[in-house]
């Protein structure tokens, strides 16, 4: 699996929200909707869910294993850094 082009969009709204990203798959899947969350000063992801009529949110797509769930992670909080940091100067 590559992931090509991975697109992140600051949020400035107040609570664990930071970001929304977007990644490109082998260059002909893309996922949208990825929301890149702040707790205690550490980032993680979370996949694009939906309400569901009981109130609880469910994924709407995610990884199957931790290794592909590793590797989205990495390749959208380097980029969030990035556009964090360009965002600053």
């Amino acid at each position: 699996m590559e992931i090509g082009d991975v697109r992140v969009r600051l949020t400035h709204k107040e609570g664990l929200l930071r970001a929304i990203a977007s990644i490109t798959i082998d260059g002909c899947f893309v996922v949208h909707d990825i929301k890149v969350f702040e707790r205690d000063g550490e980032c993680f992801i979370g996949m694009p869910s939906r309400k569901t009529t009981e109130g609880e949110y469910k994924d709407i797509a995610h990884p199957i294993n931790a290794e592909t769930r590793a590797a989205l992670q990495e390749a959208i909080l380097k980029r969030y850094a990035e556009v964090l940091k360009e965002s600053e100067s």
